[in-house]
């Protein structure tokens, strides 16, 4: 089983670089930690404050195992930091998924006609 933690963050819309960059930053955290990160995605149009972050693990214990190294990772301690520093994170919750093996990955296929 696959679990995906959905975290949604409210960003002050006036540091969307500085979510950028905090965001471009677990990119080599995460995945040394024991993630697999899907990605982060900015709001782009419409709602101006609201970005994601998609993580997956195997399972629940996997998932603990990483939260307790990203407490000791040096790169990790910074980044949420910086985080606390600058506030342009307002919000966060988190909500865990698990994958329907089936769905997952299927890309579009050529339209006819």
């Amino acid at each position: 089983m696959t679990l995906t933690c959905f975290i949604r963050y409210q960003i002050d819309p006036f540091q969307r670089d500085a979510f950028r960059q905090y965001a471009e930053n677990w990119g080599e955290i995460i995945p040394r930690c024991g993630g697999q990160l899907i990605g982060y995605f900015l709001p782009h149009e419409g709602t101006n404050d609201i970005a994601w972050g998609l993580i997956a693990f195997d399972s629940l214990a996997a998932y603990e195992a990483y939260r307790a190294r990203l407490r000791t990772d040096p790169a990790s301690v910074e980044n949420f930091r910086i985080a606390q520093t600058k506030r342009f994170i307002l919000r966060e919750e988190r909500t865990f998924t698990e994958v329907v093996d089936e769905t997952l990955g299927i890309r579009a296929r050529p339209v006819q006609g």
